[in-house]
């Protein structure tokens, strides 16, 4: 295997937004830019990131192969759901872990994690 492989978008000195090897691209873990919004407009804008991200991969949403959600605060459950819910499209949901942490900036409310076949 050789670094020409991978693929990777938006590389920083800490991490890439996104890399795809062989058929599936990894996200990084995608943030609100408006942590003044509740979670379902958080969730909302982190969805829009994931989808503008897929689409640089050549990719979209029904493709998801798993995706990890990080909650900080369990009351944010059901409206994180909510904006999810009208996302993802029917009979393409995939695996999912929803985890309560303590997220890096106390102002955002969720993290989201996917990773989907190109």
């Amino acid at each position: 295997m050789s670094k020409q492989d991978i693929k990777r978008f938006d590389v920083g000195a800490r991490l890439s937004e996104m890399a795809v090897h062989h058929g599936v691209a990894y996200l990084a873990g995608q943030v609100p830019e408006d942590a003044s919004a509740d979670i379902t407009g958080q969730t909302t804008q982190v969805l829009a990131a994931i989808d503008t991200l897929l689409a640089r991969a050549g990719t979209d949403k029904s493709r998801l192969l798993m995706a990890q959600i990080f909650l900080a605060d369990r009351a944010d459950f059901a409206g994180m759901n909510a904006a999810w819910d009208a996302w993802v499209p029917a009979g393409h949901t995939p695996p999912r872990a929803t985890v309560i942490a303590g997220l890096a900036r106390p102002e955002w409310k969720v993290e989201i994690v996917v990773t989907a076949a190109v």
